[in-house]
């Protein structure tokens, strides 16, 4: 998976504590394996540093441009994601079209975005646990992040667990720089127009790479 935390320390570098009172929050949620073991494979390109631990999250919370953010990064396994996600959600009692959950997806090309109001688990199994938690509701946000099919024959699951080569690690680190900005027009222009413009260009983008090599 990618380093979500370098996606969010790019976009919520220094940020200010978030005011008591204004626009409701939004939660962005990083999908990811805990441990050194994982760090730089596809299944812990999410990972994220926060300072402080709630809900079996590594937690951040600031604003962006008034808008209230609140960072989260699970610290249970991926398939038991959904352990921190829902209790994070009810807590601050949000809504969850303010919730925006960040994966791996092997459906699309390595280094492909798609951002999507709701949707369903696409068998990924830490998404599934989130919806579990969520008591079956779909109805929150994903920003998915492609990282392509294994090679030929072998095990999704090795593949998930390998680190990427340098191909990928480029292709994933100017997918981290699109992800900011797909994030920053969310917080500033809202969903409705986020989705249109970023899917609108990423759909170009994987025109161009979803035949090459990763």
């Amino acid at each position: 998976m990618l380093h979500c935390s370098k996606l969010f320390r790019r976009l919520f570098h220094a940020l200010p504590s978030v005011p008591s009172s204004g626009p409701q929050p939004w939660l962005f949620i990083g999908l990811g394996n805990p441990g050194e073991k994982y760090q730089s494979t596809r299944h812990n390109a999410l990972g994220i540093s926060m300072n402080s631990v709630h809900f079996k999250s590594h937690f951040g919370e600031g604003e962006f441009e008034g808008t209230p953010v609140l960072l989260a990064k699970p610290q249970t396994y991926m398939n038991l994601s959904g352990e921190s996600t829902g209790p994070l959600a009810a807590y601050y009692k949000l809504p969850l079209n303010r919730v925006l959950v960040i994966y791996d997806d092997m459906d699309l090309p390595c280094g492909v975005l798609r951002i999507q109001p709701r949707g369903g688990h696409g068998h990924h199994n830490g998404l599934k646990n989130v919806i579990y938690h969520f008591r079956g509701n779909r109805e929150f946000c994903r920003l998915r992040v492609g990282i392509g099919r294994p090679p030929g024959q072998m095990d999704p699951k090795a593949f998930m667990l390998q680190k990427f080569n340098k191909t990928a690690r480029v292709r994933i680190d100017a997918a981290l720089e699109e992800g900011v900005e797909i994030l920053k027009m969310l917080l500033t222009k809202g969903l409705t127009e986020c989705v249109n413009s970023a899917n609108a260009e990423q759909k170009y983008k994987h025109l161009r790479v979803q035949n090459l090599p990763c």
